[in-house]
């Protein structure tokens, strides 16, 4: 992939990026506005409406930077833990763009309510198991797994009959190591888990499911709890990623495996926003990347 984030690599393409109000979502809805596709962005966080833990970002104003960086935003509002919305938001996508090339799911809300120290039940990240309300897991998995799992529902037969099509879902790679927090560990593991199983089912179709893996991003939430130091790459790192994936007539190679956004840059020659290449992000005495780093 070409550096030049201008770049019309996928100029005609219908995208869908949901999870795009903030964070690596934000990112990857811009970087393939820059590469001239079509994008619809979907959230919770509305100009007209509530926001997500009372934060300022809407789904809008990404649409806008997508506007601003070539390509088309359309803003859709959607819960995706709710079945119907996620199936409204998909037949309106196809009435109105008659099909899905390129599906990203980036949604995450299994840390609301995080201050950046505490839940809102006390306790904090990589709290021990046996001290963790259980209730949280429930909340973890249904704003990761089963959010993920409903709109590769909604958008598979679409695709399958088109014979042609990528999934892409935002998570984190469970293999090098454990995570950090029990819940956040698990949820991660379910998602790639049902990503392979997905990969598998729609391979026949030639369609392609793959998972995306960021290092600590320097998200709006990071850069609001003072962690910016911490951080190695933005989320246009991602979304270059995304958009290298999407213009690669051979990405079926991909599916089902969980790629690194390091070794992307690396195979597709994409740099992050500063012109750097930052490596993969090593998990260090049991701590992995969080919903601050990522949403």
């Amino acid at each position: 992939m070409n550096d030049d984030a201008a770049s019309p690599l996928l100029t005609g393409r219908i995208c869908l990026v949901a999870g795009a109000s903030r964070g690596v979502g934000r990112g990857i809805a811009k970087a393939l506005g820059a590469a001239g596709a079509t994008v619809i962005v979907t959230g919770r966080s509305s100009e007209a409406g509530p926001r997500t833990d009372q934060r300022s970002e809407t789904f809008e104003d990404t649409a806008r930077e997508v506007d601003a960086a070539g390509g088309k935003g359309h803003p859709y509002r959607c819960d995706h833990t709710s079945e119907r919305e996620v199936d409204g938001l998909v037949a309106w996508s196809l009435r109105r763009f008659g099909r899905l090339d390129c599906v990203v799911d980036a949604v995450w809300g299994g840390n609301e309510g995080y201050d950046g120290e505490r839940y809102p039940d006390g306790s904090g990240f990589g709290t021990p198991f046996w001290r963790r309300p259980v209730a949280r897991l429930g909340e973890s998995f249904e704003a990761g797994v089963y959010a993920q799992l409903l709109l590769a529902k909604a958008v598979a037969p679409a695709m399958v009959q088109m014979r042609a099509g990528l999934i892409v879902t935002v998570s984190f790679d469970t293999a090098s190591g454990y995570l950090g927090d029990v819940f956040y560990d698990l949820a991660k593991a379910a998602a790639n888990r049902l990503t392979l199983a997905m990969a598998e089912e729609l391979k026949p179709f030639g369609v392609t499911a793959l998972g995306l893996s960021p290092g600590h991003v320097l998200t709006e939430r990071v850069r609001d709890a003072g962690l910016s130091d911490e951080t190695t790459e933005t989320p246009l790192y991602a979304g270059r990623a995304v958009a290298a994936l999407a213009a690669d007539a051979e990405v079926a190679r991909h599916a089902g495996r969980v790629l690194h956004v390091a070794d992307l840059a690396r195979e597709y020659g994409f740099t992050d926003r500063d012109g750097s290449q930052p490596s993969r992000y090593l998990i260090n005495n049991g701590q992995g990347g969080t919903d601050v780093a990522q949403g």
